[in-house]
């Protein structure tokens, strides 16, 4: 879970690779308060123009003024109430002067001229009072976003770009727009028994799986710590899991462990398969010889979960992933993001150091957004990984 609308990386928790749809719609939740006025003003004052240009060239037979009781309605989308009226002024103003050019302001043509003032200081008032409210609720909603982030930021625990001899890149962009809050979730320990990460993506999204997500990194945090191997930490969260969530849920998740130079040694719990990029930018997807079901099923499944090992040295990139960041359709004939076939030369050399991994992460990100046409409808979560500690294992080809 993280942040909403927000492409983040252990080193910027607010992130900048939001798209710009998303960036758009962060500044319409507060208010448009970064934008200047000449900017919000714009659309009611072009909305002015038009009526008038559109009065004039049609000559004078056609009385046209009424037409910009538009522009307090356009007003009230972007503007305060005092900004409000103060805009609506100048439309007011325009219509007295168009109505003069029409010739309707004389006794006897003057009702079509008094029923326009009504209806555009009618509902210039009503405009003025939606903008209020409409302020309000901008208000309130910032509040309720920010009380948010403030306890997802608590529960996750962002790392920072190094843990122990590990290099992080993140980006992630959760699809509960209106919550902040996302079904995916990552950790990333120093512990004695080696880094150990976690990856995981939780059935639904919301509150319920903010309540999941804490069940797992909660039960994570502990076990990682206290169990010497992978095996028994999974045993640990199953068992939260089983006790704090409701039956029929459940967590995707990959646990890796970082103990042994030159190998990582991992479980898998029904998540996405990790890929394993070399130095000459071949992407290599690690599937597990026995997976395990994902967490909250255990008991439904016979035996027990095995790790395996994997070599990874220093001019390796592991990447790891949810779901959503593979099946991202794409905008035009509905394909899945193929990150396996696309990976390979994006983070190619990333290897080599905290700025060139984070670069990899970026353009990784950038070609998933191109891949949607900028948008994407799940919870994605990219995890870039490459180890600092010096190794001689040799990587198979």
């Amino acid at each position: 879970m993280f942040p909403i609308r927000r492409a983040q990386s252990p080193s910027d928790p607010t992130g900048a690779g939001q798209p710009p749809a998303r960036r758009r719609g962060a500044l319409l939740a507060v208010d448009l308060l970064d934008i200047p006025f000449w900017r919000r003003a714009s659309p009611a004052l072009l909305a002015i123009v038009l009526v008038g240009l559109a009065d004039l060239y049609s000559g004078r037979d056609r009385y046209l003024a009424p037409l910009m009781t538009v522009v307090p309605s356009i007003a009230a989308l972007t503007l305060r109430p005092l900004e409000l009226l103060g805009v609506c002024a100048l439309g007011l103003l325009a219509v007295f002067g168009l109505s003069h050019y029409d010739e309707v302001d004389t006794i006897n043509d003057a009702r079509f001229l008094w029923g326009a003032m009504i209806s555009y200081l009618l509902l210039t008032v009503f405009s003025a009072w939606v903008a209020k409210i409409r302020m309000r609720r901008a208000a309130a909603f910032a509040a309720v976003s920010s009380v948010a982030e403030a306890a997802q930021r608590a529960l996750l625990r962002l790392p920072g770009p190094v843990v122990g001899p590990l290099r992080l890149a993140v980006r992630y962009v959760s699809a509960a727009d209106a919550s902040k809050i996302g079904g995916d979730l990552y950790s990333v320990l120093e512990t004695p028994h080696g880094t150990r990460v976690a990856v995981g993506d939780v059935r639904g999204k919301g509150l319920g799986a903010v309540q999941t997500a804490a069940v797992v990194l909660g039960a994570f945090r502990e076990a990682a710590y206290d169990e010497d191997g992978l095996c028994g930490v999974v045993a640990r969260i199953e068992a939260s899991v089983e006790r704090h969530v409701p039956d029929g849920e459940f967590t995707t998740a990959l646990f890796a462990e970082f103990r042994r130079p030159g190998v990582v040694e991992m479980l898998q719990c029904g998540h996405v398969p990790p890929i394993r990029v070399d130095q000459d930018g071949r992407a290599h997807v690690l599937d597990a010889p026995d997976p395990w079901v994902p967490l909250g099923l255990g008991r439904m499944a016979y035996g027990e979960p095995s790790t395996w090992d994997q070599a990874f040295g220093v001019e390796d990139v592991l990447v790891l992933c949810t779901d959503g960041v593979i099946e991202a359709r794409h905008r035009d004939n509905g394909e899945f993001y193929p990150l396996a076939d696309r990976v390979g030369p994006l983070v190619r050399g990333a290897a080599r150091s905290a700025a060139e991994l984070e670069a990899a992460v970026g353009r990784v990100y950038a070609d998933l957004l191109a891949h949607t046409g900028g948008e994407l409808r799940d919870d994605a979560l990219l995890l870039l990984v490459t180890r600092t500690d010096p190794v001689w294992a040799v990587n198979p080809p």
